[in-house]
């Protein structure tokens, strides 16, 4: 019996390998689809992880409110041109009374040109305390962070990140040298390791670079620069008159989350009459982000499984066509005594053996994914900088990711179309009249 079963597999391979260049064809059809199955996966895993991975650098059991400018137009404004919105110092008292808060990091930030020698750049100023490097991942590369001591004192000392110290410093050590911002001296005490930029988040969370950070003591902020800045941009005054521009409440667990994020979008509606601010729960976002990940793989895999069906009507155009060719030899194994589920046998073993060629070939194609993706960055990068550097960093940094299963999902996805698609042309051929096709020539 196995000796039978072993001789349908070398007439159907010998079958096909009368006619290569249609075989050819037929297989790559499969691997098409096969290669499309994974590579489309790899890619939305790819995506998807990216924006996993800036939303848990958030925290899972932080909660951030941000100062944002309401829709509405309804701040205030004074004659100076100065915006009053956000996030008030007084407004922290009753927040802290949260009974779930552990923690409120306090951040001011905004825009600002920093001189050095004759280079100029424009910063972007972020007035902190030392919990701030823990919380936003950052790693010193030289020297040290602010220290609860510069706060205290309200020291005029900085923190450069990786690429302001290049711009100021290409060639020398930056550790104790003096730069200037809007004029006012700060004396350089450490550097910070490049850092990934993290997505921004709707309108209520803007997207950060990290390039161009420029680290102070929020209590030397408030005294040397004050809650009003002044911007001046084609002979236009314009200012804005913000606090703080955003807190990031610590809890203990993940369970506390949501019910202190009610607790303070409760207790900021209280205390403002103006929707001046935005919580994020990167949890929420995190969760969300899972769910679209599901989704966005079905439907990735649904598109990919259309070249694979597309692949299996060559075969079954293919295996149509060779009935007709070969109706005189299925006459001849008729007369000798083949039975009909001899010669649907045959010829499902045919589709069978293009489908499985198919999809082993495109596993391996599936595997370059990675590779394929650095050289089209690469070469887009070339011809079209423009139109990447605007891409969203989640599409224009991402990193195919093989998923484990889909590689045995593609590949029994390709044999069973294989089958499905062969199935009508074998029996076709086994109904076939063995009289008349003798008579074929």
């Amino acid at each position: 019996m196995n000796l039978l079963r072993l001789r349908v597999w070398r007439l159907g391979v010998k079958s096909l390998l009368l006619h290569p260049l249609r075989s050819m064809l037929t297989v790559l059809g499969i691997f098409i689809g096969v290669a499309s199955v994974v590579w489309l996966l790899a890619i939305g895993e790819g995506i998807s992880l990216e924006a996993q991975r800036q939303i848990e650098e958030l925290g899972a059991t932080n909660i951030i409110l941000r100062s944002v400018i309401p829709a509405d137009d309804s701040v205030s404004t004074d004659a100076e041109f100065y915006v009053r919105y956000g996030i008030r110092r007084s407004d922290v008292a009753g927040l802290m009374e949260i009974p779930t808060v552990t923690n409120a990091l306090k951040i001011r930030e905004t825009m600002r040109e920093a001189h050095y020698g004759s280079v100029t750049i424009a910063s972007h100023l972020v007035a902190c305390t030392p919990e701030y490097a823990e919380v936003m991942h950052l790693d010193i590369d030289l020297g040290r962070f602010i220290s609860d001591v510069d706060v205290i004192q309200r020291g005029n000392v900085c923190v450069l990140a990786a690429g302001v110290a290049r711009q100021f410093f290409p060639t020398e050590n930056p550790l104790g040298k003096v730069i200037r911002i809007r004029e006012l001296p700060y004396v350089v005490v450490g550097v910070m390791q490049p850092r990934a930029p993290s997505a921004g988040i709707g309108s209520s969370l803007a997207a950060q670079d990290f390039v161009n950070d420029i680290y102070i003591p929020l209590e030397t902020f408030w005294q040397r620069i004050g809650d009003r800045v002044l911007f001046i941009q084609s002979g236009q005054r314009s200012g804005e008159e913000v606090q703080l521009s955003q807190i990031t409440f610590q809890v203990q667990s993940t369970r506390e989350v949501v019910p202190t994020a009610d607790a303070i979008r409760r207790t900021m509606s209280k205390l403002h009459q103006e929707e001046d601010y935005a919580v994020v729960v990167p949890l929420e976002l995190l969760e969300q982000a899972r769910t679209t990940r599901l989704m966005f793989m079905v439907f990735m895999g649904l598109i990919a499984a259309v070249t694979l069906i597309v692949g299996g009507i060559g075969i079954m155009n293919i295996m149509l066509a060779t009935v007709t060719e070969r109706t005189r030899e299925i006459g001849i194994r008729r007369a000798l005594g083949a039975k009909q589920w001899d010669i649907t046998q045959q010829f499902l073993v045919e589709t069978v053996v293009l489908s499985a060629v198919g999809g082993v070939i495109g596993i391996g194609g599936g595997f370059t994914c990675p590779w394929m993706m650095d050289q089209l960055r690469h070469f887009l990068q070339r011809v079209m900088p423009e139109a990447m550097d605007n891409l969203p960093d989640a599409i224009s940094n991402v990193s195919p990711q093989v998923v484990p299963w889909s590689i045995p999902l593609a590949f029994a996805i390709s044999v069973f179309v294989g089958v499905i698609f062969g199935i009508y042309p074998a029996i076709r051929a086994a109904r076939m009249d063995p009289i008349e096709a003798l008579r074929r020539e």
